[in-house]
């Protein structure tokens, strides 16, 4: 799909600081960052609450902002706005949900979504994975690693090792529960 006329016009009137332009963006848009929110966290599990999609909004409007609009700059029409910011989106939401889940799980809200939340505890921390990586093998090690450390999306996944879709969770619970029995933690 191509740039539309209105986009092209809006982002326009962005980009020139024209007056209620950046609100007429954000009116357009917004729906589209709460989505890729809700389906960013969805696929990791997480539970976020609405302070926390709230703060992830902020974070991917402040990155459009960032220098000028750099990032808006780059966007060079080849594809509809909406394409382009539901992968700006999706990067910023990914990098801030992986940055800020070690620390508070991006606050009180958020929980696992599958019953392993006592494995999940012992996944907040990036060198603790790699250790427990070292008992798995193959598809099992490759499909742990993208997840927890590259923050890939089950469909990502899925491309890069071969497995479908559907089997990607399943594989990641037999993989924690093999990474525990195997390490002694309970």
């Amino acid at each position: 799909m191509v740039l539309s006329d209105i986009d092209r016009n809006l982002l326009q009137r962005c980009l020139e600081h024209q007056p209620k332009a950046w609100e007429d963006f954000t009116d357009r848009f917004v729906g589209l960052v709460i989505h890729v929110i809700n389906h960013s966290s969805q696929c990791r599990s997480l539970r976020i609450t609405n302070q926390d999609r709230e703060d992830l909004a902020a974070e991917v409007f402040l990155a459009l902002v960032a220098n000028d609009f750099a990032v808006l700059r780059r966007f060079r029409g080849e594809s509809s706005l909406a394409t382009y910011l539901t992968v700006v989106a999706r990067r910023v939401v990914v990098r801030e949900l992986h940055k800020h889940k070690p620390a508070a799980r991006l606050g009180d809200g958020v929980e696992s979504v599958e019953q392993e939340s006592t494995h999940e505890a012992h996944f907040d921390d990036a060198e603790e994975v790699e250790r427990l990586i070292g008992y798995l093998a193959g598809k099992e090690a490759d499909v742990v690693r993208m997840y927890h450390l590259e923050g890939k999306s089950y469909q990502q996944i899925s491309s890069a090792v071969g497995i479908p879709e559907n089997s990607i969770g399943p594989t990641l619970s037999r993989a924690r529960a093999k990474m525990f029995r195997s390490s002694g933690v309970s």
